[in-house]
């Protein structure tokens, strides 16, 4: 993931991306919340609860994935 600013309200996750935490690595940090565990929803959706970025899975959610 690019460095991107931690008020972006969506971003797209891969499996790659998992175990999700906001904020994710190569975000700006100046402006960051602590780190929080985002659990992914069955629908394949999360929203942070300090910042309130919706993030959103790209593709088949891994089966290992609760």
């Amino acid at each position: 993931m690019s460095n991107e600013n931690i008020t972006q309200r969506y971003i797209e996750v891969t499996a790659h991306d998992l175990p999700l935490t906001c904020p994710m690595p190569g975000m700006s940090l100046w402006n960051a919340h602590p780190k929080v565990m985002i659990p992914l929803n069955h629908g394949g959706e999360a929203r942070c609860p300090y910042c309130g970025t919706l993030y959103k899975f790209k593709g088949e959610l891994p089966k290992a994935h609760h």
